[in-house]
């Protein structure tokens, strides 16, 4: 392997070594042992939840490409399962808010399985069905946890502050650490163990199966609507009007929408991107180097959340730029280095530099999750919370299945450049967004000042 990989693996490493090992009490929230029981209890399902979900990411592309399918059939396959989660995402996210978000949570271990199951066929069918069932597991990992851990925390009488602490444990943790064990465990049961690429989703499955029992076993049901009557097209348009009658959630809605779609183009791209001739990259290690800058941006935004002083709405703004201009690096490669012809090989210098801007992206997305889950948890209401953060990935499916419908028509770098325009629409309405709440948190502390001298005032008479 080249020595490039561990270079750039071991200066992230060091950065996140270093963020921790400095933080200070300023950098740290006070909690109680029986939120911290709580936290933990979370922390290992989605932990283990994770872990089932990232043994398969680096090899759903090279495993389809293995059995002989070309990128405009793997980018169909892709589409199946984006198409899923758009078609069937609002509706399991309804029947969370309805029938309980446990039973959600169950849901998706069982439906996550039977995807992994039929990657032992070759069969562009029996594919397409685990596309389809992997798009409902996925719309429900996205909505039916945030969505129990949320009315469980609030349920319980826990300080609104330390759902923060929650979220960035979450990402650091699973988005970070997990996914980086999953890609360096994946690497060696495919490239080292010679197990084959189907290996990952067969250990995938075995941690789904695990965690399913953590859930059944330690895990209370809550729910969302409390009508027990109220149908699934009420659900869908007491959400809708909601959407569209709160311009807060509405751009929450739009900004994670341009944010997820552009990241999930970035997951179909990164292996094509980096190896365009054909070169010989080791997909685990990679994956696990991308997961690291996404643990060292989860670090930072647990500092950010932490003081007081910084508001989520602000230097979300400031993350959203310097995603967008991370992916407009690989475009600016293309014309500055010279892309080598040879086919196979290692990696070239401008994929080197592609992989940075990769890197930077993906710290990018571990600032993304915790902050965008703190303030869903602000602006979204409790009653239709599956609900509604399904309805936000409607059009984040449609944008992904157009690009992935015309992967062999664009080019990369094309499709890269739109991914950048979005996440510079995306800051524009950050800073809308942060100018409303800014209004908003004016006028209630105006409206608290007045309550209070009308309190005052007969004493000062």
């Amino acid at each position: 392997m080249e020595i490039f990989y561990f270079l750039l693996f071991g200066a992230l490493a060091l950065v996140v070594v270093a963020l921790e090992l400095t933080k200070t009490s300023k950098d740290r929230l006070t909690t109680s042992p029986a939120f911290n029981a709580f936290k933990n209890n979370y922390l290992l399902v989605y932990s283990i939840m994770m872990a089932g979900d990232w043994l398969q990411g680096p090899y759903v592309y090279y495993l389809y490409s293995q059995y002989g399918f070309g990128k405009g059939e793997i980018g169909q396959l892709f589409i199946a399962g984006f198409g899923s989660s758009m078609i069937f995402g609002t509706i399991v996210g309804s029947l969370a808010d309805k029938q309980g978000r446990k039973r959600a949570c169950i849901t998706y271990c069982i439906s996550y399985i039977l995807s992994c199951v039929t990657k032992h066929s070759s069969d562009y069918k029996v594919l397409m069905l685990g596309r389809v069932l992997g798009g409902i597991s996925t719309s429900l990992l996205c909505s039916a946890f945030e969505s129990w851990l949320v009315a469980e925390h609030n349920k319980r009488g826990f300080d609104q502050k330390w759902l923060s602490i929650t979220f960035s444990k979450a990402i650091f943790v699973g988005n970070g650490l997990i996914a980086i064990v999953s890609g360096l465990f994946g690497n060696l049961l495919v490239h080292t163990l010679e197990f084959g690429p189907v290996a990952p989703f067969d250990a995938a499955g075995c941690f789904l199966a695990v965690g399913m029992c953590i859930i059944m076993a330690s895990w209370t049901e809550n729910y969302g609507d409390p009508s027990e009557n109220k149908s699934l097209f009420a659900q869908f348009k007491g959400a809708a009007t909601t959407i569209a009658s709160d311009e807060k959630i509405l751009l929450l809605g739009a900004i994670q929408s341009l944010f997820d779609g552009s990241m999930y183009i970035v997951v179909f791209l990164w292996t094509p991107a980096l190896s365009p001739n054909n070169e010989e990259i080791p997909h685990g290690f990679i994956f696990a180097t991308f997961m690291l800058a996404s643990m060292l941006g989860s670090s930072v935004a647990s500092r950010l959340m932490a003081r007081s002083s910084f508001r989520v709405e602000s230097y979300m703004e400031i993350v959203f730029v310097i995603s967008a201009a991370s992916l407009l690096l690989p475009i600016v490669t293309n014309f500055v280095v010279v892309p080598s012809n040879v086919k196979g090989g290692s990696l070239p210098l401008s994929g080197c530099i592609q992989l940075i801007g990769f890197c930077t992206f993906e710290a990018c997305v571990g600032i993304f999750w915790p902050s965008i889950m703190k303030m869903r948890s602000q602006y979204i209401p409790e009653e239709a919370r599956s609900t509604i953060m399904n309805f936000f990935r409607i059009p984040l499916n449609i944008f992904v299945c157009i690009v992935l419908y015309n992967v062999d028509d664009v080019p990369i770098t094309i499709m890269l450049g739109m991914c950048s325009v979005f996440l510079a629409i995306a800051a524009v309405l950050q800073r809308r967004l942060m100018m409303i709440g800014e209004n908003h948190r004016s006028k209630t502390e105006d409206w608290t000042a007045l309550e209070k001298y009308k309190e005052e005032e007969p004493l000062n008479v």
